[in-house]
């Protein structure tokens, strides 16, 4: 399969917030509990465009009319503290379809690629320590596990435990 990228548009929104309704569906990589409405995320998209922590999405060069089929969005690290701004936050959904097809792989390797040109030096993300292809993903681009918080987190009844990630970028 081949995939592309570009920065997300208002247009982009309802089927971003599908996909991450799909994966708060399931309570496997996030800590939301409540879908999310479109209307709820404009201002989020509003506050990443044009700005050095985009947020991205990838379409299927083969079935460009599926439209968005995953997102990545880089986000300021540490709440947004400036001796942070090396640092970028990220975010990685896939389209159930898409999963465990290689777009994740697509869009983490342009993810690294592109971070240098973004003022970018360091990229972190963190994982449910249950969410093992997620590991793999990002161990599989040379992350590193950072940290390790054990039940940091409570789905219903279910409580997770949360490992940190990565991977410096530059030199």
């Amino acid at each position: 399969m081949s995939f592309t990228h570009r920065e997300a548009t208002i247009d982009d929104l309802p089927r971003i917030v599908e996909i991450y309704n799909h994966a708060i569906e399931t309570r496997q990589s996030n800590c939301d509990v409540e879908p999310l409405t479109a209307e709820s995320r404009e201002a989020w998209l509003h506050s990443h465009r044009g700005s050095r922590r985009p947020i991205w999405v990838a379409e299927d060069s083969a079935a460009p009319e599926r439209g968005v089929i995953g997102y990545l969005n880089y986000s300021y690290f540490m709440n947004d503290r400036p001796g942070y701004f090396i640092t970028s936050d990220m975010g990685l959904y896939l389209h159930p379809d898409y999963q465990g097809k290689g777009l994740g792989s697509y869009i983490l390797g342009q993810a690294i690629e592109h971070a240098p040109a973004m003022g970018i030096e360091v990229l972190a993300t963190t994982i449910f320590a249950s969410n093992t292809p997620s590991i793999r993903l990002f161990e599989k681009f040379q992350f590193e596990r950072w940290g390790f918080m054990p039940k940091v987190a409570r789905m219903g009844d279910v409580e997770h435990d949360l490992v940190m990630v990565g991977r410096r970028v530059t030199l």
